[in-house]
């Protein structure tokens, strides 16, 4: 299966006994989750959780990685970010269905990954770029297409509800259906257009070559890390319900803001794209790295937005999407920044300073505004 037998395969898979020993844990003990009253069993519950679901993400980020160089791009950044929204919408729709009812969870978290990603981890990647590299090119045709997607329908979901709900909440059937089928189809279309029509968008020129090489070697090593990729998602559907405990303890009982679970369930799926997006353009792969946080958005908003309307019709668990007060100007103003970031061709320190900005003013508007 790989150099080295089976031994080294155990030694460098040893993260994976940690989340497989937590969840036959969690199975054998349901009394773990008892006193969570006490705020030093709270913490310590969270703490656990949240590190072996963090844990296991990674890992999967990092056999994602791996199939990437093999499959070459857009192949191997498509793997990782349907393999994140996968993790995305096994924690959410856990936390939504656990406990009282959180309507904006959803939202929040949609939200709270926007953020995260199109200011959080462009900013950190382009000055991490750019501080080392001076200035970084990409595709400018591939950006121009994710964007394009994109924008509209972050709008049309997180924006357009609150003008189409007449005052209300919630969405109409007939304006979840027609919300969740655009969502679900562009994101269909464009995926045609990135692995067929026009892949070379997505790809620096150089990397041309190197994935004819790739494709046509290592295959067992490709079926090995697809398979490592699969053992380390399976804990997190399990322990993504577990993990709904102690948020919503926090949530419901302690009164905290409900943005707050948003926020923790953003962190747990966009940490491990976030650091795979810094380290390719450490690496001056700015290709790579705009594949993965433009490409994350748009999974984010093309696949998880049907996926939780179609849980919410199914379970009776109403959902609100329209973004209020602060958090809309947030939102459009990253999208703004983002259309004129993404423009040149070519990056630099500036505006990933600018990024990180808007991030910061994100969650001082969180908590202040």
């Amino acid at each position: 299966m790989t150099s080295g037998g089976f031994p080294k395969l155990l030694r460098r898979e040893w993260f994976l006994a940690i989340s497989i020993a937590t969840t036959v844990a969690f199975l054998a003990a349901p009394t773990l989750l008892d006193g969570l009253d006490r705020p030093w069993w709270l913490a310590v519950i969270f703490a656990w959780l949240f590190a072996a679901i963090l844990g296991s993400a990674l890992s999967v980020v990092r056999h994602a990685e791996h199939l990437g160089k093999r499959l070459g791009e857009p192949y191997g950044t498509l793997v990782l970010t349907l393999a994140i929204t996968a993790i995305e919408v096994i924690s959410i729709t856990a936390i939504m269905l656990h406990g009282d009812n959180n309507p904006t969870l959803a939202r929040d978290t949609l939200f709270a990954v926007t953020m995260i990603v199109l200011n959080g981890m462009v900013g950190l990647s382009l000055l991490a770029g750019g501080w080392r590299h001076r200035e970084q090119h990409y595709n400018l045709q591939g950006a121009n297409a994710y964007l394009g997607v994109v924008i509209p329908l972050g709008i049309l979901s997180l924006v357009m509800p609150n003008y189409a709900s007449h005052g209300q909440p919630t969405l109409t059937f007939a304006q979840e259906f027609f919300l969740a089928v655009i969502c679900a189809g562009l994101y269909v279309a464009f995926l045609g257009l990135q692995t067929r029509r026009h892949r070379a968008y997505f790809a620096a020129k150089e990397e041309d070559a190197q994935t004819q090489q790739t494709l046509h070697g290592g295959r067992t090593r490709t079926m090995s890390h697809a398979l490592l990729l699969v053992a380390y998602m399976v804990p997190v559907v399990y322990l993504a319900e577990k993990l709904a405990h102690p948020v919503d303890y926090v949530v419901e009982t302690l009164h905290k803001p409900a943005a707050l679970a948003g926020l923790v369930m953003a962190v747990l799926v966009a940490t491990p794209e976030g650091i795979g997006a810094v380290r390719a353009a450490r690496g001056n792969h700015m290709q790579r790295s705009v594949n993965i946080f433009l490409g994350s958005v748009l999974s984010t908003i093309g696949l998880t937005i049907p996926a939780i309307l179609v849980i919410s019709r199914l379970t009776a668990h109403p959902i609100e999407l329209g973004l209020q007060h602060t958090d809309v100007v947030m939102f459009l103003l990253t999208l703004t920044v983002s259309l004129v970031t993404f423009s040149s061709g070519h990056t630099n320190v500036l505006q990933g300073g600018v990024h990180l900005i808007l991030f910061v003013a994100y969650l001082f508007y969180m908590f202040q505004g």
